[in-house]
Order: C-alpha cells, then structure tokens, then sequence
C-alpha cells in the first residue's frame, strides 16, 4: 500500500501534465508535484508512519529541483530529479556497503528476509546497478525525446524498472533456494506411498 501511496505524486504531476492545456504545462504540472510531495510527508506525519531516507531525499530533491524550475522557468531541473534521486540512491547503497560493511538492504529488509551477508551484497550491488541504469535512461528519454514522452516515461517506465528489479530480485532469491518457508517441514513418505 505504501507503494502507490508513493506513486501518487508521480501520478498527479502526469495528471496535471496532460490535463493542463497550456504552453506552460511542465510548470503546472512541476507546482502539483511539489504539493503531492508535500501532502505525502504530511500525511505520513499525521498518520505516524516512519518517513525513511528515500522518501525524505525525493522530498527534498522535489521541492528543491522544482523551485528551480518554477524559478528560473527551466524544465531541465526537474527533468533531472529521477536521475540524481536514482544515482543517489546507487552511491548509497555502494558507499555503505564497501566504506562501512553494512548492507543497507539488509538493513530495511533484513526482519523480514533471512539472507545469507553474501546474497544481501550481490542484491545491493544489483540494485545499485539498477538505479544506475535508471538515472542514464531518464536523461536518454530527457535529451532525445518530447517533454509529452518523457512524462509518460517519467509515469509508466519508472514504474516498470522498479517491477523489473523486483521480479528479477524474486527470481534471483528463489534460484538460489531462500524463498522456501523455513517452518514448512516436508512429511516423510508413508508406508501407503509404496506399492
């Protein structure tokens, strides 16, 4: 649930995007983002939910990288946030793990998936892969296509690269035999199983 409730500030800014009909779109649309993002911790204070680093890092970079737009009326600015936020997001998972030995995705995930230190540093360093590659289509989207195209990429490829990641993460754990229940007991064969 956490997750689309993530996705809604992506999902307004492209609803006011192509909802805008003016020449000015990207900077309506950038204003909307920059209140959904403001909502969004908004509503996780009320609510009490914990507001890990990521969100408030894509908070900050928003509203900053929006302001900048809004300002200096440049689209580029927040064509750029998916790409800093992604890359940003590569170097700390590379940093932690190789500075200071600790695996920031065993860090989140870890009460909940019982892993083996060097599967969790391969998942890290794959998915630092992953938000690196992330961060270089953006701007390949950005720089070669129309401002139309990179909003609908901006909405529907972020999404898909981050369902990607996870099912080849899913795939990658259940190879390697980590998915299995650990309570799960195989019953021994019985005497009736034998003719």
């Amino acid at each position: 649930m956490n997750q689309l409730f993530d996705f809604l500030p992506i999902a307004v800014f492209a609803a006011v995007f192509f909802g805008t009909d003016a020449p000015n779109n990207i900077f309506y649309a950038t204003a909307a983002l920059m209140a959904g993002v403001t909502l969004q911790m908004a509503a996780y204070w009320l609510l009490r939910k914990p507001i890990g680093g990521q969100l408030k890092f894509t908070f900050w970079a928003s509203i900053i990288l929006g302001g900048m737009t809004l300002f200096l009326r440049d689209a580029a600015f927040i064509q750029w946030k998916p790409t800093i936020v992604n890359w940003s997001l590569a170097v700390v998972l590379l940093v932690s793990e190789r500075l200071t030995g600790r695996n920031m995705l065993k860090l989140l995930l870890g009460p909940q998936l019982t892993l083996p230190d060097p599967v969790w540093r391969n998942l890290g360093y794959g998915w630092a892969a992953g938000f690196t590659l992330a961060g270089v289509l953006n701007l390949m989207v950005a720089w070669n296509f129309s401002m139309e195209f990179w909003v609908t990429y901006k909405l529907v490829g972020g999404f898909a690269l981050t369902l990607l990641y996870i099912i080849l993460t899913i795939v990658y754990l259940a190879r390697l035999g980590h998915l299995k229940d650990p309570n799960a007991n195989p019953q021994p064969p019985s005497n009736d199983d034998h003719p």
